[in-house]
């Protein structure tokens, strides 16, 4: 079974239109879509905004349902000039960008008593969702890269410059390491799609409502090809 999680009702209200045979659970707040889609075993779940929802949603999957893969959409903003709005991310890997124990001697970034902090999304996941976009979405930009993730919204240029020069990140967002990191405990594969909704600069306030109806749209449109695809 694939869990698949949206951070936000738009991306698991469209999700759900696809799914037949449809069970509702509830668990810690969340609501749990069980059925299937195109006759793969799916549960569907929005796991709230940051990392404490996601991983706490991401357990649940784990321990309730026993999926054997996680799929993470969403949107986020871009920190390369080269991608752009409405483009698509892939997780090569995932970190926590707040992360910060310098103070006991570790790097920014690393996860205290933990042997790694940055966490690889699933090399096969990446290929089948690179192909898939561009097969469905042509006209849009697909980029594997890495996906920086902290319970903040980045919104100036300031912080935009410091991630991509301190974590080398191709987009900021608020849960996918911490749904990657739960995955890696778990020993289960993960990916983080994210369609870009905002440049995470200046102008990311204005930009985030005109094109997130967007970016969702593209975000399902590419994991319906995916579970198509998936072995």
């Amino acid at each position: 079974m694939l869990g698949i999680i949206g951070a936000m009702s738009q991306e698991v209200a469209k999700l759900k239109e696809k799914m037949d045979h449809v069970t509702v659970d509830k668990a810690a707040g969340m609501e749990f879509f069980c059925g299937a889609i195109d006759g793969r075993d799916v549960v569907v779940v929005r796991s709230g905004i940051g990392k404490v929802n996601a991983a706490v949603c991401s357990q649940i999957l784990v321990d309730r349902y026993h999926v054997t893969a996680i799929v993470n959409t969403g949107i986020a903003g871009s920190l390369k000039n080269e991608i752009n709005i409405g483009d698509i991310v892939l997780s090569k890997d995932t970190l926590q960008h707040d992360m910060d124990a310098t103070g006991f001697g570790y790097s920014l970034g690393q996860i205290p008593q933990m042997d790694k902090s940055i966490f690889e999304g699933d090399s096969h996941m990446i290929q089948v969702a690179e192909e898939c976009c561009r097969r469905v979405a042509p006209e849009i930009g697909v980029h594997v890269g890495r996906v920086v993730s902290g319970d903040q919204f980045v919104s100036d240029r300031v912080k935009k410059a410091w991630l991509t020069e301190t974590f080398h990140g191709y987009c900021t967002e608020m849960e996918g390491a911490a749904i990657a990191q739960t995955a890696y405990l778990n020993e289960i594969p993960f990916l983080i799609i994210r369609a870009i909704s905002d440049k995470a600069d200046d102008s990311a306030e204005m930009d985030y409502e005109l094109f997130e109806e967007k970016a969702i749209e593209h975000s399902v449109k590419l994991v319906l090809a995916i579970l198509q695809k998936l072995d």
